[in-house]
Formats: structure tokens, C-alpha cells, sequence
């Protein structure tokens, strides 16, 4: 019988399977799959860019055998976040990872965050 894969109908009476319901859906935001230029892509960055976050610690990919960065997607929410800290709260740096770190901690503990920093996703963030 062939396997449920994207684009095949699906088999009757079941529902099409997708990433978010299978058990590789809920692990893949840690999987290594994108490349310096698709990631930058995704952010609208310069490569170099990544390059310096990964230097500053503030996100460090994944490595393939042959050296070449692969970011995963909980790499991209975090930059994603930094990135909504430092263009739209005029945060530095280190007061991004300052912040995200704080509100992860106010999340674990069932405090309100600000109202300002409601815009600010860190439920999947690493730092």
C-alpha cells in the first residue's frame, strides 16, 4: 500500500496527513534544513549578517559534515524575534537577547508580559 506523501490523495476515510499532525512535524523545528542564503532569505538579511550572529552566540547553526551552516526552523524564529526587537523596538543586540530571555522567563512563570512586547513571539526561541 503507498505511502500517504504530499500531493497524494489521501486514503479514504483518513485525513491528509501534514507536517504540524505527524510525529516529524512536532521534532522538525529543530531539523537542519536551510542553507545561510535560503535562511537570510527568509529573514531579508545580508548572509554576513548571520554570519555575526552566529559569532555574537546569539544563534549558532547547525554544521554539516562538510562544515557548510544549516539553520533549523527554531534558528529562524529566534532571528526572526531579534530581528522584530532591534527594526521595530530600537533595541541593540544585547538588549534583544537581554529581552527575549526576560520574557521567556515571565512565560514560564505565568507573568504578564508588557503590553509593548506583545507583538514579540518567544515560544520557540533558543538563547
Amino acid at each position: 500500500m503507498p505511502s500517504n506523501r504530499e500531493g497524494a490523495a489521501p486514503a479514504a476515510g483518513r485525513p491528509p496527513v501534514t507536517a504540524a499532525a505527524s510525529p516529524a512535524g512536532r521534532l522538525g523545528l529543530d531539523k537542519p534544513i536551510y542553507t545561510i542564503s535560503v535562511a537570510a532569505e527568509i529573514l531579508a538579511t545580508h548572509p554576513r549578517t548571520l554570519m555575526m550572529y552566529e559569532h555574537l552566540q546569539l544563534v549558532v547553526p547547525q554544521r554539516t559534515p562538510t562544515n557548510r551552516r544549516r539553520y533549523s526552523q527554531r534558528d529562524v524564529l529566534t532571528l526572526q524575534a531579534i530581528q522584530r526587537l532591534t527594526r521595530q523596538h530600537g533595541l541593540n543586540l544585547n538588549g534583544a537577547k537581554y529581552v527575549i530571555q526576560l520574557l521567556r522567563l515571565l512565560s514560564e512563570n505565568d507573568i504578564p508580559r508588557p503590553s509593548r512586547l506583545e507583538d514579540v513571539d518567544v515560544s520557540h526561541t533558543r538563547l
